[in-house]
């Protein structure tokens, strides 16, 4: 496979083409559905479940997001945020392309690329989504706006917008008009039927006409035609590097259609190029999820994000100097028609540029807006049924009621006379995206900006008393939020790997072939509406990538799973698929959970069967739960601990360990049981389930250590667990606890700290073949130099946690009794030889029975 395309938006989309045009084999993966004219929802029940949350049942458009200081909507479908967005092409400003402008907390928003380098693609995007400025001359809401604007002196347009309102180019203007079909034909299939805009103002949930020119009418029909395999429902969770030069993608499929309850197959296909365009929470996850997988990426990784400076208002109840209503009717025609531009002061204005542009919406809004005034609905009524009482009571001759339920529907004077305004432009782009928990986070704070909105809002509040209205904020601006429809950043371009993530091609500093084609490239705001920008950026890369000027990624040989990525696991509940995978993928059968095998240990007294806990003299298990401060790229424990409680890196771990064999646990003097379950570390991706674990209760020490001067005897508690990350890089977990008495009650910190190693590959214990061996004295915690050290850290048992661990002990057998009885004198058998009568008595969990 020549290249993977990841993602359908202005960046994926333009690649997938452009690519498969050279003659390039070209897979492109969409997460969400196709949305082909007539599919976008409308009717409530529709609406309740157009949301993307496949945990949950919904593989819908909308995708939402709460973040710390904003939220975020962005899209998941064929066509990526062109579904939802409001059409508006705008060119980035010459002088917003700034240089070494200084962002608060360090760095600076510095932009490697000119408006002169992308104005030739900025002519080539153009010329697929054929923008036009808006063209009638009635609609109220476009009146205003230009008669405001010019009586306060402001700047306006009517920008370029992909929407058709002719059935040619140059012709009159109609509604609802037939639209020829494109000669690349549409990737909906034969029959797709497109008609003129109808002034709907339905352009942010989808446009049921096809007036839109979406990028699934244009750049991803050419694709199509050109030869791309264009896929669906098809989710990127891992991506690496393979040996021999270029990339593994791991993937799910999800299937909607199928509700029973299932794990999603995780699946494999490898190419030379490796195009992300999933957009800046999209593609940056992605990054951050395999970091482990691409050690080499940027430090910079996750910075210069900026919400491109959007802010929501609306001008209220507008009316002539007379008093009248002043119609706008927001949900008349597109969603924008008109911008009005302050300039930057590196342009000649004050401050930080800006757009303001009208925002309108779909008609049934309007009646949202006129049945959440409840007061007067109410008061509406309540009048209208005294009338209609009395006319009951006193019988009145009167049967015609018309002008009575016109009373109670209202004039909708509020509805008629209000309209959003859409504000955005260069904030300060100092927000830092990173996982917490496995999940995306996003430190963004209003308090940097305050300036810039200040004078949006001012310019805003200015409008709306030109057209006789009141201004009123978004809600959430009260909270200090803002809401953003264009999130840009995480994964900037700069000039070197300090600087940014990729060059000014989006191509990935340290891995040749690996792209990043979307708003998460942009170092900064784009002030302007980004979507135009980012196609030009993705055009320009690939123009360089067909020329054969990239740093030319290495061939690789096509094949199916690689042996050292081991077993395909499963990933998360959901629907599995079950269709065979394409030649050079690779798919395994769904499982029950990744890592929750139960291992035998060679060596001991227990039966195949007794692996799984049932043997002669029974099984014994407890679940561990320890948290801890950890830092990748550091070798010392201590310091990985120190390193990371100063950048709040966390990791903690959830372990049952199982003795499958009491009697041979008790008599071997390793005393080697099973570890399974998950570990949390963002620096390695987030969740990563054990693949195989090992665990060692009071292995004796050294003989330097066993009975050193003032300490007597030493035993340490052993982990090894084998992960993943979520690209695939093996992982080996290797921890031990320290049990040792020294200088005072040390008891409590020897059993709950827990010194941890992470190592590069899957790293047996010494003497063993990686097979389910036992691991041996001077083993775990001590590996022989050779494996790379991820990093390094220490975790610690909360006491709540302790607390709980007391309620998880388990036996099974024919004698769970004497199995916990066994287990418990072991155990405090070995305590009372380290520390002897100085931890008498202790309120250990067990106790041997008499």
């Amino acid at each position: 496979m020549d290249a993977v395309v990841v993602g359908s938006g202005f960046g994926g989309s333009v690649a997938a083409y452009r690519l498969a045009a050279a003659g390039q084999t070209v897979v492109l993966m969409e997460r969400g559905r196709a949305y082909p004219p007539g599919s976008f929802a409308r009717t409530p029940a529709e609406m309740g479940r157009n949301f993307w949350d496949p945990d949950s049942g919904l593989y819908g458009l909308f995708d939402a997001w709460t973040f710390r200081g904003l939220e975020g909507i962005v899209s998941s479908g064929l066509g990526g945020g062109s579904l939802i967005y409001a059409n508006v092409l705008l060119r980035k400003d010459e002088h917003w392309f700034v240089n070494e402008s200084p962002v608060p907390g360090g760095g600076y928003e510095s932009w490697p690329f000119t408006l002169k380098d992308l104005e030739p693609y900025y002519d080539t995007a153009e010329a697929m989504l054929l923008p036009v400025p808006y063209p009638y001359q009635d609609t109220p809401k476009t009146m205003a706006m230009e008669a405001s604007a010019k009586a306060l002196d402001l700047s306006i347009s009517r920008p370029p917008i992909a929407v058709t309102f002719s059935q040619r180019p140059g012709a009159t203007p109609g509604m609802n008009q037939l639209l020829p079909a494109a000669d690349y034909g549409s990737v909906h299939g034969v029959g797709t039927v497109r008609t003129t805009c109808t002034l709907s103002g339905e352009c942010d949930i989808g446009c049921n006409t096809g007036a839109k020119n979406t990028l699934d009418h244009n750049y991803l029909s050419a694709a199509k035609t050109a030869g791309a395999d264009i896929r669906t429902f098809h989710d990127v969770r891992g991506i690496r590097p393979l040996p021999d030069g270029g990339y593994e993608v791991r993937y799910v499929i999800h299937d909607p259609a199928d509700p029973r309850p299932g794990l999603l197959t995780e699946r494999l296909i490898h190419c030379q190029r490796l195009v992300l365009g999933a957009g800046t929470f999209g593609s940056t996850f992605l990054l951050l999820r395999n970091r482990a997988s691409l050690p080499a990426l940027s430090p910079v990784l996750g910075t210069r994000f900026s919400g491109n400076g959007d802010l929501l208002g609306f001008v209220m109840d507008a009316k002539t100097p007379d008093g009248a209503v002043r119609p706008l009717v927001g949900s008349r025609g597109p969603v924008i028609t008109t911008a009005i531009r302050t300039p930057d002061s590196a342009d000649g204005g004050d401050g930080r540029g800006y757009y303001i542009e009208d925002a309108g919406y779909p008609a049934f809004m309007n009646w949202l807006l006129e049945t959440g005034q409840l007061r007067q609905a109410l008061g509406r009524l309540g009048r209208v049924a005294v009338q209609l009482l009395k006319d009951r009571l006193f019988q009145a001759r009167r049967s015609n009621i018309s002008a009575d339920l016109a009373a109670a529907l209202g004039d909708g004077r509020l509805s008629a006379s209000s309209v959003p305004l859409l504000g955005m432009g260069r904030d300060v782009p100092d927000g830092v995206m990173s996982l917490q928990g496995g999940r995306l986070a996003i430190n963004w704070t209003l308090a940097t900006s305050a300036g810039y909105f200040g004078r949006m809002q001012a310019t805003m509040q200015a409008i709306a008393g030109e057209l006789g209205g009141s201004f009123r904020q978004n809600p959430l601006w009260w909270t200090k939020r803002v809401i953003t429809v264009h999130p840009l950043g995480g994964a900037p371009a700069g000039r070197n790997r300090y600087d940014g993530v990729c060059d000014s091609y989006g191509e990935v500093f340290g891995y040749p072939g690996l792209y990043v084609l979307d708003g998460s490239a942009m170092p900064g705001p784009v002030g302007a509406n980004p979507s135009l920008t980012i196609a030009a950026f993705a055009e320009r890369a690939c123009a360089r990538i067909i020329a054969g000027q990239e740093t030319r990624p290495r061939d690789i040989q096509l094949r199916g799973a690689d042996p050292a990525t081991g077993p395909t696991r499963a990933l998360v509940p959901d629907a599995t698929k079950g269709t065979r995978a394409p030649e050079s993928e690779t798919a395994a059968a769904p499982v029950a959970a990744a890592g929750t095998r139960t291992l035998r240990i060679p060596g001991s007294a227990a039966s195949p069967s007794s692996a799984a806990g049932e043997t002669a003299t029974g099984s014994v298990s407890f679940t561990e739960q320890m948290h801890g401060w950890f830092s990748a790229g550091v070798t010392d424990p201590e310091a990985g601990r120190s390193l990371g409680r100063d950048r709040s890196c966390r990791m903690m771990f959830e372990l049952t360990i199982t003795a499958p064999d009491i009697e041979a646990f008790v008599s071997d003097p390793l005393h080697p049981a099973t570890a399974t379950g998950y570990v949390v570390a963002d620096q390695f991706g987030g969740r990563l389930p054990v693949e195989r674990g090992w665990f060692n209760l009071f292995v004796r020490g050294t003989a330097a250590e066993d009975g050193a001067p003032g300490t007597g005897p030493a035993r340490k508690m052993l982990y090894r667990l084998w992960l993943r990350d979520p690209g695939g890089t093996p992982l080996t977990f290797v921890g031990h606890k320290d049990i040792r008495n020294e200088a005072g009650f040390d008891i409590w910190t020897d059993t709950t700290t827990l010194f941890v190693t992470v190592l590069a590959g899957h790293i047996p214990p010494d003497g063993g073949d990686g097979d389910g061996q036992r691991s041996g004295e001077g083993t775990q915690g001590r590996d022989a130099p050779g494996p790379d050290v991820a990093g390094a850290g220490i975790l610690f048992i909360r006491p709540w946690d302790f607390a709980r661990q007391l309620t998880t002990f388990r036996a099974t057998g024919p004698a769970p009794a004497s199995a916990l009885a066994a287990f418990g004198k072991l155990f405090l058998g070995e305590l009372w030889q380290v520390y002897g009568r100085s931890i008498s008595p202790v309120p250990f969990p067990l106790r041997p029975r008499p």
